[in-house]
């Protein structure tokens, strides 16, 4: 039968200690880049790269596989491209027909 009182004369045999707080790191996307670029090296070890960075290797591989998903700026890229808008042009209301026959007309 198990006793689960406690005893004055059981001393503790294992204690563990908690250093961290459990809260959620964060990374910046610097930091997360950095991270990724080492793992790009010939030769690297992801799980050792991890391990130093005092993280889980699942963290970075996914951290890589969101980095090959980014598109790539090439140098002569604006930063962004603008969006010309035309105008509204209004709605036909008549059979498929008669509106194929418009389209034709006015492309000759």
């Amino acid at each position: 039968m198990l006793d689960h009182t406690l005893k004055s004369d059981v001393t503790a045999r294992r204690l563990e200690v908690i250093t961290e707080t459990g809260r959620r790191r964060w990374f910046s996307k610097d930091d997360k880049a950095r991270i990724v670029e080492e793992t790009l090296v010939p030769g690297a070890v992801v799980s050792e790269i991890a391990r130093r960075h005092r993280l889980p290797p699942q963290q970075v591989f996914t951290w890589r596989r969101q980095a090959r998903r980014l598109p790539t700026p090439k140098a002569d890229d604006p930063p962004f491209v603008p969006a010309v808008v035309g105008a509204m042009v209004p709605a036909v209301t008549v059979g498929h027909e008669c509106k194929i026959a418009q389209r034709k007309a006015k492309q000759e």
